[in-house]
């Protein structure tokens, strides 16, 4: 934030919003108090963008309906029972709340929903300070109970009430910490550090795909890694994905190895600079982000302490690729993420497999032909990987990535190697050596497929002869 002045005049000129100027108009003619509330207040102070509008109000959820009709163009009460109506007005998307006065049970995240009657007291029961400020209007006036103003200055996040009693409340919010420590860069309150540490078990009343989404939503931030130490150091990350802090491996003064949780922290920050360089402007990749955090997840299953005092892990990869598939199912990631991650962590060692000489083109083929629909994010990730300080070796191995992305792209344009195939398909495999469907069409199928990997086009007349031959010798 650049100063208290400029803030509080970007929230005037939020007031002032023809969308906002519409709706405080027309509450106010029904009798009704109206607000802008949570992160558009937050974000207008600290000179973010503001995205989607959420309101709040004494209104009930019939009266909302009833005073934004005529002034949108469409209308949503998914969430009338919690009291939300959505709506589009002037081509902007709003949710406007009534004021809550919610009760738990502490046994889950359900709350017996009760409206309230105060703004004050709806905003106490938000989940930090610094989002539990609201913007009366048509005033414009600050609402600030919790004195968020000030921890906005100060970077800190606290909680509006006791940490105990509100992450009691809705366990998710410890999750949250994470999130916005990472979204704004800010710190987390002792008290609130120490609440999370002794309440990290309750976590697990919350359902998978609300941890993932708050997962999500931090690692989409520029700088993720704040959170995930939070998570890290408070245990939290254990309830929901102890892979992670299974990578602090113990190092003692015979067996030496590279600090695998910091090492993948580091591949993290990586990935997203070099996503950044590759695809400035794209939305962030979730998916390679995962895939740079989780790719070693597999070695403390397979550290091995050696005679010598060295340490390998041998099929780390493998390994890893099964654990992040059961974990990001477990998180209900979608269907194509997983298999996404999985594949990348399956991948992630095999350019250093042939960083030591030089590829050969049937080398190329296979590593695209392997990397699939994954081969961008695969070169991201590789790249990402080398966090030596030795700047010879990394200067080897950027260079030899160099190469072989050049590699790829001449034999690309030459061969179209994102879509290699046979010479011959299915059906003429059986023209030519007069069989029916069955396992050894198959057979043939992978003989001309490594064929053609091995030593580019042929031709179809050169591929038939060498079937014949193939199905020759074979019989």
């Amino acid at each position: 934030m650049v100063s208290m002045a400029e803030g509080l005049g970007r929230l005037a000129s939020l007031a002032a919003s023809p969308v906002v100027a519409e709706l405080s108009v027309a509450f106010e003619r029904a009798g009704f108090e109206l607000a802008i509330v949570g992160g558009p207040v937050r974000d207008a102070l600290l000179d973010r963008p503001t995205h989607d509008l959420d309101f709040t109000t004494n209104a009930r959820p019939d009266d909302i309906l009833r005073i934004v009709k005529p002034i949108s163009t469409a209308q949503w009460d998914i969430g009338r029972a919690f009291g939300t109506i959505g709506a589009r007005v002037r081509g902007e998307q709003v949710e406007i709340t009534t004021y809550r006065a919610d009760e738990y049970d502490g046994e889950t995240r359900k709350p017996v929903v009760e409206f309230g009657d105060r703004l004050e007291d709806d905003l106490l029961r938000r989940d930090f300070t610094v989002n539990a400020m609201a913007l009366r209007v048509p005033g414009p006036q600050l609402v600030d109970p919790t004195s968020g103003v000030e921890d906005l200055l100060d970077q800190v996040l606290r909680t509006p009430v006791a940490p105990a009693v509100s992450f009691g409340d809705d366990p998710l919010r410890m999750l949250r910490a994470a999130r916005f420590a990472a979204q704004l860069g800010f710190i987390v309150a002792d008290d609130a550090i120490e609440a999370i540490t002794a309440m990290r078990d309750t976590l697990s009343i919350v359902s998978p795909e609300r941890i993932q989404a708050e997962l999500v939503r931090m690692l989409q931030t520029r700088d993720p890694v704040r959170g995930i130490r939070l998570l890290v150091e408070t245990g939290l990350a254990g309830v929901f994905l102890p892979e992670l802090p299974a990578l602090r491996l113990e190092v003692d003064e015979h067996h030496h190895h590279k600090d695998v949780y910091e090492h993948s922290l580091t591949v993290l920050k990586q990935a997203i600079d070099l996503e950044g360089e590759r695809h400035p402007g794209a939305d962030p990749d979730v998916a390679l982000r995962l895939a740079a955090l989780l790719h070693d997840i597999g070695k403390p299953a397979t550290r091995k302490l050696e005679s010598g005092g060295g340490v390998t892990f041998h099929h780390h990869d493998a390994v890893g690729a099964r654990l992040a598939r059961k974990r990001l199912q477990a998180l209900r990631f979608d269907s194509d993420t997983v298999t996404a991650v999985s594949h990348l962590v399956d991948q992630h060692l095999r350019f250093f497999g042939y960083s030591g000489g030089a590829w050969t083109d049937s080398a190329v083929r296979r590593y695209v032909r392997d990397a699939g629909d994954q081969l961008e994010r695969l070169h991201i990730l590789t790249r990402a990987d080398v966090t030596t300080r030795n700047k010879r070796k990394a200067t080897r191995l950027r260079t030899a990535y160099d190469d072989l992305e050049r590699r790829i792209a001449v034999l690309e344009a030459e061969e179209e190697l994102q879509s290699i195939r046979p010479e011959l398909d299915g059906n003429r495999i059986q023209e030519v050596l007069g069989i029916s469907p069955g396992r050894e069409v198959g057979d043939a199928y992978r003989f001309l497929l490594d064929l053609r990997l091995d030593e580019g086009i042929l031709g179809e007349a050169e591929a038939e002869a060498r079937l014949r031959a193939w199905w020759a010798a074979r019989s």
